[in-house]
């Protein structure tokens, strides 16, 4: 029997808040699929974490990220086809943001959420390459999706340490793993080193001079220009988060788990950690606005992966984006769509078959909230000629009620599903 793994990023939402984005959508696929599988919950890393998707991703693919893990910043660097030099560069999640230049003040983490991918990387050109004028100091920055970057920060001669703390205040570094804040002071945050090293301390200098550098350049670029002149808030500044000097050093999942897997990934963090993995892959182009045509393609790339592996790792980006927009109109849409366009021709598909399908989400992002927050993520697993729980929806409240009861951390549901699809 073979396993399609659907991730829905952000789905969750908290129910002592209202009425969540799974209860209000009309997503009858979503729902027929968990009336015919037994369901529960799950802290995708920890009761207490609120996660990031990296850290989310790697622990619900079997990997303790407290353990295993060098932080987001190297994986994003590997998806975007970076190479890291060890002991000399430091790699960052980024996000082009825009600020008040005299203050610093954050007026939007993600300049509006309308920066286009052809217009980042015009930006990105503008500041790659760039000298720091300190310790032979240099920045290399490439724009992957919308908003979102990759820098790397280095020195020709000197060794540096990527134990400092973010310029993104919304996210708090603990060790490797960073972990959404529920509230924070909005403005460009001062990286400081976190251990008494020189190479800490250097590091931290070299991304303060980045930022000041940054800030400089990117004012009076042509493209920011437009943009006011359009209405649209300015990238005029680079945030940068959850650093990491080297990649990760883990067991491949094919011998971890003794079978295949291949992934269907659309942003850099998920094809990173696929190729670290060495997950099988189908290239699939970044989300647009024809969700039918989108869902289409990642169906198909799903279906070409299933007829080679035996897991199928699916990781849908859509109602993440507008929980962090508070936009319950917008992710229950989300929620519709993919029921549409992906679930229900996949279930079509599947009929008949010895296939499995376990679907869930890497964290909670609650339009209440709009960050990612640790509360439980639903859990249904349709597994052909199994029980079943007998409920009617696929939602928090409902999974609440399975007999697979709750996991208290991400890294121990794949090893408990692949041992019940294994068992007679």
């Amino acid at each position: 029997m073979k396993l399609i793994y659907l991730v829905l990023d952000g789905v969750a939402d908290k129910p002592e808040d209202g009425p969540t984005s799974l209860e209000l959508a009309n997503k009858p696929f979503l729902d027929k699929v968990a009336s015919l599988s037994i369901c529960g919950l799950m802290y995708t890393v920890g009761k207490g974490i609120a996660p990031e998707s990296d850290a989310a991703v790697m622990s619900i693919l079997g990997y303790d990220p407290h353990k295993e893990y060098t932080g987001r910043g190297p994986v994003e660097a590997v998806g975007a086809g970076l190479e890291l030099r060890e002991g000399y560069e430091v790699a960052f999640r980024a996000n082009f943001a825009t600020i008040d230049p005299k203050t610093r003040k954050i007026l939007d983490r993600r300049c509006g959420r309308n920066l286009s991918s052809e217009e980042a990387h015009e930006l990105a050109k503008a500041v790659d390459g760039l000298e720091l004028g300190v310790y032979d100091g240099y920045a290399r920055v490439v724009a992957t999706v919308g908003h979102r970057a990759v820098v790397i920060i280095g020195s020709k001669t000197h060794r540096v340490s990527d134990n400092v703390s973010n310029t993104d205040p919304a996210y708090e570094k603990h060790g490797y793993v960073s972990i959404a804040k529920s509230s924070f002071e909005p403005y460009v945050a001062e990286a400081k080193p976190l251990d008494g090293t020189e190479e800490a301390r250097l590091m931290a200098t070299l991304v303060n001079k980045f930022t000041e550098k940054i800030i400089q350049i990117l004012k009076d670029h042509p493209i920011n220009q437009e943009r006011i002149k359009n209405g649209k808030m300015p990238a005029n500044v680079i945030l940068l988060r959850d650093s990491g000097g080297r990649l990760p050093r883990l067991e491949e999942i094919n011998k971890k788990f003794g079978l295949r897997f291949g992934a269907v990934a659309e942003m850099p963090v998920e094809i990173g950690i696929a190729r670290i993995l060495k997950m099988d892959m189908e290239s699939v182009p970044p989300p647009t606005e024809d969700k039918a045509a989108d869902y289409k393609i990642r169906l198909e790339a799903t279906m070409k992966l299933l007829e080679r592996n035996d897991v199928v790792y699916v990781h849908l980006k859509g109602p993440d984006e507008p929980g962090h927009d508070g936009d319950v109109k917008r992710k229950v849409e989300s929620i519709e769509l993919i029921d549409r366009y992906y679930v229900g021709p996949l279930l079509e598909q599947i009929s008949g078959k010895e296939i499995a399908l376990l679907v869930t989400a890497d964290h909670a992002t609650p339009y209440t909230r709009k960050s990612h927050t640790d509360d439980p993520v639903p859990v249904v697993l349709m597994l052909p000629r199994n029980k079943q729980d007998g409920l009617k929806r696929l939602t928090e409240k409902e999974c609440s009620r399975g007999s697979l009861g709750v996991f208290q951390h991400g890294y121990e549901l794949l090893p408990r599903i692949l041992e019940m699809i294994k068992s007679p």
